[in-house]
């Protein structure tokens, strides 16, 4: 996600990434396949014009030069929250238009497309003001503040059908996902009975910590930590979850925005988290930013004739019933999906493929689970998914 070069920053360190997907045939690899499609092109592909909405880190080095891979793509417009962040961005990124803000942006002609790199507040409204002015929409992750505003998203997606919606996934799994897939495939673990989860910083606490936008409930909504992104991935390897239970903690309450002042923390640093997988299997999920040495990202799948773990740098281990260990398992570069989200946002605006990952169908789960976590840290009782608004 990106904020724009205009605003004040926020440290935007990255959380450790998460690993883990879905079982069985549903778990069939289409999604990850579709990732790797390279569908023919014409030689003549169409044109297709993009406007940024919030010029930011992971815009400039990732997106924007992804978009640019594609022929016949052209970034012509840019607007950050300042005609002098947007000119700015427009020079080091050699964008011919830059807008004092977004409403501007969308109000010109010549713009097929906007990809939106703003924080969760902004999704919302600048989502369905590009879907009512015609525009094909690739927003970043995370969705939305809430359940209720990823809604108003979908719902605006399907009134615009012949628009081509897309969430940039918040998970980084990629390069496992299909190892994973096709070890849970067919029972080759057995029936899942269990599965532990832990995305933990492993360095201490840091009680004079800058003010992230993770921590600030104004620009992060309910999203907590990298929960969100990590249910997406079990959401590939093990299904959709039910009967949510969540404790959550602010662990450090105080911290220092960007002129040194210290503010109240409004999202949770720790987070503890119970679920139902569709056969009723436990899923215990440990989030925290407070967790001073420990082993990091680590997920453990135990099945009935085998066990799947993954480790803090995504190398696979695997042992079955009567094997005294568990063992590496290969995971080939060649064998692995890659990033191509813009590769497919742009290919199904040519018609040449469907968006798989991520959909605004996808995006509406996780927000759906992330909020019931914030229910049921709230009220003490489980939360049954879908939510009933």
């Amino acid at each position: 996600m990106s904020n724009d070069s205009g605003h004040s920053k926020i440290n935007r360190r990255e959380l450790l990434a998460a690993a883990g997907l879905p079982v069985a045939a549903a778990l069939a690899p289409s999604a990850l396949l579709a990732q790797e499609r390279r569908t023919p092109r014409s030689n003549t592909p169409k044109r297709i014009r993009i406007g940024i909405i919030g010029a930011g880190g992971i815009v400039n080095t990732v997106h924007a030069p992804g978009l640019r891979k594609m022929p016949g793509v052209e970034i012509v417009a840019v607007a950050n929250r300042s005609l002098e962040s947007s000119q700015r961005s427009a020079k080091e990124l050699n964008i011919p238009r830059a807008y004092a803000d977004w409403q501007q942006l969308l109000a010109a002609d010549g713009i097929d497309a906007v990809l939106i790199g703003t924080w969760p507040y902004t999704h919302r409204e600048m989502t369905l003001a590009a879907l009512d002015s015609g525009r094909h929409v690739l927003c970043q992750a995370r969705m939305a503040n809430d359940s209720a505003e990823a809604r108003d998203m979908l719902a605006a997606s399907k009134r615009h059908s012949s628009l081509v919606c897309q969430l940039v996934p918040t998970s980084q799994s990629y390069r496992i996902d299909r190892a994973i897939q096709g070890l849970l495939a067919n029972g080759g673990i057995g029936e899942v009975l269990s599965v532990e989860a832990q995305m933990l910083q492993r360095g201490f606490a840091n009680f004079s910590g800058e003010l992230d936008w993770r921590h600030d409930a104004r620009y992060s909504g309910i999203n907590v930590l990298n929960a969100g992104g990590t249910y997406e991935t079990m959401m590939r390897w093990l299904g959709p979850g039910n009967h949510v239970v969540g404790k959550t903690r602010i662990q450090i309450p105080k911290r220092r925005d960007e002129k040194g002042a210290e503010r109240a923390a409004s999202i949770p640093d720790h987070v503890e988290v119970l679920y139902e997988l569709g056969n009723g299997a436990p899923v215990h999920m440990r989030f925290s930013e407070t967790t001073g040495l420990s082993r990091g990202n680590d997920i453990w799948i135990h099945g009935s004739e085998g066990t799947i773990r993954i480790d803090n740098e995504q190398n696979i281990f695997v042992g079955h019933r009567g094997d005294k260990e568990l063992v590496p398992h290969p995971n080939p570069p060649e064998a692995q999906a890659k990033h191509r989200v813009e590769e497919e946002f742009i290919n199904a605006i040519r018609g040449l493929e469907p968006v798989t990952m991520n959909t605004f169908e996808i995006g509406v789960q996780y927000m759906e689970w992330t909020e019931a976590i914030a229910r049921s840290a709230r009220t003490g009782t489980a939360v049954t998914l879908p939510l009933t608004a």
